[in-house]
């Protein structure tokens, strides 16, 4: 199927797919915005669009736990799959594997740790750092994955499924800065708790048939240090944090997400 037959797009994912405090939020408790890369893909095949991701989802709240955020429960998210989708894009597995929380704990802690006051706050978040999940971590939320692509299958025979990886947060040009308090041996385990959240969608897309986008290898160039990041770091105040999301995808990440995809629908 062409790039311009996809007349219904269902997205399923996490924060990286759901594009929080990029405005204008459609969803507060979700975190959902309407210029998150399904909708921006949506608006360029001209296509339906049926967008259930949810920040903080993991793969079990996308099959069949549901997930409570803000007072609001959200139904597992495979319930909401139509079954006229011809395009489903999924981005989940990172919680999984704490990789962005993670991020952000430690982030803060950084930050914290440069002052007398704060600095035992600091050691509190800082404790034990970078996750470090074993293959058994990885090999549930492949199979999970798997899972999530097989029920698509099941509740949509007509769809194309997309894998649709992580954007790059660490790359060969991030260092320690006030964006990114972490020692360069944070940085190195965080770009390599990467590397394992691209294993787990690699192992799904094998297992499954299911096509994979790289992200994380496509945008590498992009990582926070680099000159066009395509995510965000800690904001100048840690109060905003709940304003700006750090190490999540921007506003021009989303439009890479969006255009790779579209890119592909187009070639294959």
């Amino acid at each position: 199927m062409s790039a311009t037959q996809f007349k219904h797009i269902v997205a399923l994912g996490s924060s990286f797919a759901s594009g929080p405090d990029i405005e204008p939020i459609i969803d507060k408790a979700a975190n959902r915005s309407a210029n998150n890369y399904a909708h921006l893909l949506a608006e360029k095949l001209g296509a339906e669009l049926t967008d259930v991701t949810v920040s903080g989802a993991t793969t079990d709240t996308i099959i069949d736990t549901p997930q409570r955020l803000l007072n609001k429960t959200y139904p597992p998210q495979l319930d909401s799959l139509p079954a006229d989708a011809d395009l489903v894009t999924i981005t989940a597995g990172g919680n999984d594997l704490e990789y962005a929380g993670s991020m952000i704990k430690l982030g803060s802690a950084g930050r914290l740790s440069t002052d007398p006051h704060t600095h035992p706050l600091a050691t509190q978040l800082a404790r034990g750092g970078v996750p470090q999940p074993t293959s058994d971590d990885i090999d549930r939320a492949a199979t999970n994955l798997v899972r999530i692509v097989d029920a698509v299958r099941d509740r949509a025979p007509n769809a194309q499924v997309l894998l649709v990886g992580y954007l790059a947060v660490m790359g060969p040009d991030t260092c320690y800065s006030h964006e990114v308090p972490l020692d360069d041996a944070t940085v190195g385990a965080f770009r390599h708790l990467g590397d394992q959240v691209d294993e787990v969608f690699a192992r799904a897309a094998t297992t499954s048939g299911a096509d994979l986008i790289p992200m994380n290898e496509y945008s590498l160039d992009h990582a926070l240090g680099s000159s066009e990041p395509w995510v965000r770091g800690l904001p100048k105040q840690l109060r905003e944090i709940y304003r700006l999301m750090p190490f999540h995808p921007n506003d021009a990440g989303m439009r890479a997400v969006a255009s790779t995809i579209y890119d592909h629908l187009q070639t294959n």
